[in-house]
């Protein structure tokens, strides 16, 4: 166990399966990217030997700053969509794959034969009916380029031009058809693409004033006179000492001490 790193260890990871996700199933991939996908895994009950996602390296934006950085996203690939609608007990199968007419295009500078769109239809069973979802994807508007500066699609979409935008509609399908997939897209659909981070920029909440200084002292004035021990004073207010006490509840406490001692109120504003 000494040679695996940190994140593998606070894991419990075996070392023979930290081996096997290093050198096998993501090879090159950093150790805290690894860790992501261990943890992806664990959270939905998946086996990552089985690689049910994928490590796609994204230029990620914070909206809210507008910067890019290159970085690992965990993605869920297709196998693991048609895995999960298997797993639901209702799947009935999907359609062969239909495919619109072969465009030719010039692609800067290299020359790529496409399908215009791929149409795929998954069945569903509900209660004694088989339902259909029919999903259609452009290829154009799916597939992944070689670079942010280029329209040339990268070398997967270069030389599987059906082969990806079927895996793009599949997921499609999948995902009206089974709604608890979730909205993540699939790392298919996400390869070579920019990702939006949404942050929320609401202002923060401002941290609750505490009371002052002279306050806890009038505090522990009255719970002297009302003959109530700070000990129960804290456990009754939830609050670890008298100086955690929130002004805007110091009213409400005084008031509390004042109702525990049969002395007029007025004292007790006097001590």
């Amino acid at each position: 166990m000494r040679d695996l790193p940190e994140c593998a260890v606070s894991r419990r990871i075996d070392p023979s399966v930290w081996s096997a996700l290093k050198n096998s199933i993501y090879p090159g991939a950093q150790d805290d990217s690894v860790s992501m996908v261990w943890d992806y895994c664990s959270a939905r009950g998946l086996d990552p030997l089985l690689k049910p996602v994928h490590l796609v390296p994204m230029y990620v934006e914070e909206k809210a700053t507008g910067k890019k950085a290159m970085r690992d996203v965990v993605m869920p690939g297709i196998g693991l969509y048609r895995i999960q609608a298997d797993r639901s007990g209702n799947y009935a199968g999907a359609s062969a794959p239909v495919f619109g007419n072969d465009i030719s295009e010039n692609l800067d500078g290299t020359t790529v034969t496409y399908p215009e769109w791929c149409e795929i239809t998954v069945s569903k069973l509900v209660g004694d009916r088989i339902v259909s979802f029919t999903a259609r994807e452009y290829w154009k508007e799916n597939y992944a380029t070689a670079g942010r500066d280029t329209v040339k699609p990268n070398s997967m979409w270069l030389k599987r031009p059906r082969g990806q935008i079927v895996k793009c509609t599949t997921a499609q399908a999948l995902r009206a058809g089974w709604p608890e997939l979730g909205a993540q897209p699939t790392a298919e659909e996400m390869e070579g693409k920019e990702l939006v981070v949404e942050r929320d920029i609401t202002p923060a909440r401002p941290a609750a004033q505490k009371i002052t200084e002279a306050d806890a002292q009038a505090i522990r004035a009255s719970l002297n006179f009302a003959d109530i021990t700070e000990q129960r004073f804290c456990e009754v207010s939830r609050i670890a000492s008298i100086e955690d006490m929130e002004l805007s509840r110091m009213a409400g406490a005084m008031n509390w001490i004042k109702s525990q001692t049969a002395k007029p109120a007025e004292v007790i504003e006097h001590e």
